[in-house]
């Protein structure tokens, strides 16, 4: 099996593992307890919210531990628009549905939610989001990194148009995070989520780092924890490992320029196929690609290379499921018979050059048994 298909989850790190380790059967007591295996946990919890910290250029208090990129993003919407009364809530049209959604509700709860434009090459209108922020507005969230295309969203920029008409701005770097250099303070924004297993931690962990002076609404309610910013007994394990793989994606950033070279090998090969690359001419995150070819079924070739052993996406991971052509590609204007052949390829630690070889190999010959004209291959 060659494992193209590290936007959706990564494989645990070795290093990730044995950090994590003592917390299942050795070092197990509750970190809301006193005695001293209670002390023991809240020790290392302590010194997890510390590296995180230290990651991000923040105040250990900033970081608020959560199950992941999708409580994350819950939190931070439902939080942040609770202190304020119902206004206009910006969200891009490219977003995960772990925002998407929870916007959605806001609208049914009495926000207006407006979406800006997005171009055809996946990056959002600033002059669009500029109009509708002439109104007032209480909350943007656009992403960082896109989780289909991999494209780069102008945040800092999004960021000064928020202060200036007043409004919280929170960004999902989940697929930035490990592929860029992500600095709170630079980016500029009030809140910014981020999950564990998108950088080989434990799934299951994420975190949401808030600006200091934002006191956040809950939205899971019951004990301290967290301070009482996410009730539960703390999965002290988990976030021991996500800390680790922090630390670590950021020493290993060199690792980018491996894969960026991965990711433009394959894209001369699919170029000389006869496919399209979306988001081609935008910044992106070295590791990811996603393009279709024109009348080809992009379930259809995914599946036919999966039974030559390739782990490629249709789309995002979550909506795998689903027959409906991307979203994402939609608001970009991409056409609909188009963006039912998409494919996204993204790479790992663990691919190899001759990786890129062989699936381009096997492509090619599954798209000529697919029927593809043989003058395109």
């Amino acid at each position: 099996m060659i494992y193209f298909d590290y936007n959706a989850t990564t494989p645990v790190d070795e290093a990730v593992f044995e950090a994590m380790s003592p917390f299942f059967c050795q070092i197990y007591g509750n970190a809301s307890s006193l005695h001293q295996s209670g002390r023991r946990a809240r020790a290392a919890l302590d010194e997890a919210r510390h590296k995180v910290a230290m990651v991000f250029n923040v105040h250990p208090k900033q970081v608020v531990f959560t199950s992941g990129g999708t409580e994350s993003n819950n939190l931070a919407l439902k939080g942040l628009s609770a202190l304020l009364p119902a206004s206009q809530l910006i969200v891009s049209p490219i977003e995960h549905a772990s925002v998407r959604v929870p916007a959605h509700e806001l609208a049914w709860a009495g926000w207006k939610l407006l979406m800006p434009r997005v171009n055809e090459a996946g990056l959002v209108d600033l002059e669009d989001l500029e109009r509708m922020l002439k109104q007032k507005s209480g909350l943007i969230s656009v992403m960082l990194a896109n989780n289909e295309t991999g494209v780069l969203q102008p945040v800092s920029e999004i960021a000064r148009l928020g202060k200036k008409f007043g409004a919280f701005v929170h960004t999902d770097a989940v697929q930035a995070f490990g592929k860029i250099s992500v600095d709170f303070n630079s980016l500029g924004v009030d809140a910014l989520s981020i999950a564990g297993h998108k950088i080989y931690g434990p799934k299951g962990v994420g975190a949401l780092i808030v600006r200091e002076g934002i006191d956040l609404m809950p939205v899971l309610t019951g004990g301290s924890q967290e301070r009482g910013l996410r009730a539960g007994t703390e999965n002290v394990a988990a976030i021991v490992g996500f800390a680790e793989a922090s630390k670590l994606a950021v020493e290993n950033l060199s690792l980018t320029n491996r894969l960026g070279e991965y990711r433009d090998q394959l894209e001369n090969g699919v170029l000389a196929l006869g496919g399209q690359i979306f988001g081609k001419g935008s910044p992106r995150v070295a590791n990811t690609s996603y393009f279709a070819f024109e009348g080809i079924d992009g379930p259809k070739l995914a599946s036919r290379l999966n039974d030559f052993g390739f782990c490629v996406a249709t789309g995002s991971a979550c909506s795998s499921g689903k027959t409906e052509p991307s979203s994402v590609l939609g608001a970009m204007g991409i056409s609909e018979s188009l963006a039912r052949g998409a494919i996204r390829v993204s790479f790992g630690k663990q691919n190899i050059k001759s990786d890129v070889e062989k699936l381009l190999s096997v492509m090619t010959q599954c798209l000529l048994t697919m029927g593809m004209d043989t003058a395109c291959i």
